[in-house]
């Protein structure tokens, strides 16, 4: 039987990683990547990794081809990984071969950028200078070398590499939520949301910090992120992680979910049956907002499913009762009514481990033009399925098209943007933060190793 390189990404798979998904034995986390489809596969591939000898010529270290730059693109400053024709290539003047393990589609390149320990959360600031949650606190995937700080990474000198990595507020163990709005800095300190006066251009605070609110509801010691943004009516949005074992009662309480940071103490509960919502960004120019769950662990062969679901004020996503519209647990008794659960579109493997999500603004190039796309952190332990991927969006409505990997196929409008962190040695770092910069280049942080890099397409201008 012929693996073509079409008939392997329909699984999900590469030439290069499908060796070491053929060997993978999932142990820390059982039922959350297998299934009925995959398994079948999984027999077949030890022939097919024969057939392709089962090596890569992108180890760490290994030298790329290089081309001359001096273009006036992105993707022509020196260092940039160029993808064309099927290979890669790296411009000359600086060495890009730290990011030779990554595979993108033909017409995009990337770019190493700087290096903060357990970057979790990215926003770039009114001036143009990227901003940097790295806390301490141990949660869900969480990396090493933390600085329990927000840090600033200008590019002065316009070379697509940072500048350094200046702190811009310390003293933050648990710190993942930013937000740049109403002329100020909104960030977390651990059940607490503040925020401090901010000018375009400013490295460091011009005035002292206040307390918008203390989140003094449901808090779990393990998913305390509080991920936040604005909507285009002006509305701020913050999640509120709840936790694995919550039973089922009803009326359940609010643990995990949505609130609005609207002046009332504490927040207001716009949607609740959330266990840990990792992520909350906003659409622009549609007035929508979207959140990431991370579900109920161990639970794929349950009908759980990560999910990737609008904010709408009333919903209840189900949890810890329901793993989606009319399917309830099927160990939860006595049976719950999920007929009112709310129904998502787009939706992963539990083990998947969707991290953060950000909407192509419009200048990258069809089919990605507005696209959402969702860092996947991959399995703990292992990372496998950890990549970065691309939903289209619905122009009209602003909503993701229906896409879904939970068969072990990508399927419908979800497809595999960057691979290659799942290569079996736990070198690269696992995708965690994603977001753009105004003038289109897709920026993703690296949680565990702390890299930063940036994608862009080839012609896209500086």
């Amino acid at each position: 039987m012929f693996y073509g390189k079409n008939r392997l990404r329909r699984f999900g798979l590469t030439r290069r990683s499908m060796c070491f998904r053929s060997r993978l034995v999932n142990t820390n986390r059982p039922g959350t990547k297998r299934n009925a489809i995959e398994a079948q596969w999984l027999a077949v591939l030890g022939t097919a990794c024969l057939a392709f000898a089962c090596h890569s010529t992108d180890a760490p270290g290994t030298s790329l081809p290089t081309i001359d730059g001096g273009g006036a693109n992105f993707c022509d400053l020196p260092g940039s990984v160029q993808f064309k024709g099927g290979h890669a290539v790296q411009v000359a003047g600086a060495d890009g071969s730290r990011l030779a393990f990554l595979h993108l589609p033909d017409g995009f390149c990337a770019h190493y950028f700087g290096n903060v320990g357990n970057a979790r959360q990215l926003r770039f600031a009114p001036g143009g200078e990227l901003f940097v949650a790295s806390p301490v606190t141990g949660t869900t995937g969480g990396g090493p070398n933390g600085k329990q700080s927000i840090l600033v990474l200008p590019d002065d000198d316009k070379d697509g590499v940072a500048d350094g990595a200046q702190v811009f507020l310390s003293g933050l163990p648990s710190t993942q939520g930013l937000l740049f709005a109403n002329s100020a800095l909104y960030y977390q300190d651990d059940t607490k949301i503040m925020r401090v006066a901010y000018r375009a251009g400013d490295r460091s605070p011009t005035a002292a910090s206040e307390l918008v609110t203390t989140m003094s509801g449901y808090h779990s010691s393990l998913h305390w992120p509080k991920p936040m943004d604005q909507a285009d009516d002006g509305t701020i949005y913050v999640g509120n992680g709840g936790d694995q074992g919550e039973p089922c009662v009803e009326p359940h309480p609010f643990h995990g979910g949505i609130l609005t940071l609207d002046g009332n103490p504490g927040g207001t509960e716009v949607a609740r049956g959330f266990r840990n919502p990792i992520a909350v960004r906003c659409e622009k120019g549609k007035n929508l907002c979207f959140a990431i769950e991370l579900a109920r662990d161990y639970s794929a062969g349950l009908e759980g499913r990560e999910k990737l679901m609008p904010i709408h004020a009333g919903d209840d996503w189900g949890f810890p009762c329901c793993a989606t519209k009319d399917t309830p647990f099927p160990d939860v008794i006595p049976t719950p009514d999920c007929k009112g659960i709310a129904s998502e579109n787009a939706s992963f493997v539990i083990g998947d481990t969707p991290f953060g999500l950000d909407f192509e603004p419009g200048i990258w190039p069809a089919p990605f033009t507005g696209s959402v796309f969702v860092t996947l952190h991959g399995v703990a332990g292992g990372w496998q399925g950890a990549r970065l991927v691309a939903i289209a969006v619905d122009p009209a409505t602003g909503l993701p098209e229906p896409g879904d990997d939970l068969q072990g196929v990508v399927n419908g409008a979800l497809t595999d943007f960057a691979t290659g962190w799942d290569d079996q040695t736990r070198s690269h770092g696992r995708p965690a933060a994603v977001t753009f910069s105004v003038d289109g280049r897709l920026f993703l942080s690296n949680d565990n190793n702390g890299d930063i890099i940036w994608i862009a397409p080839l012609d896209l201008a500086r």
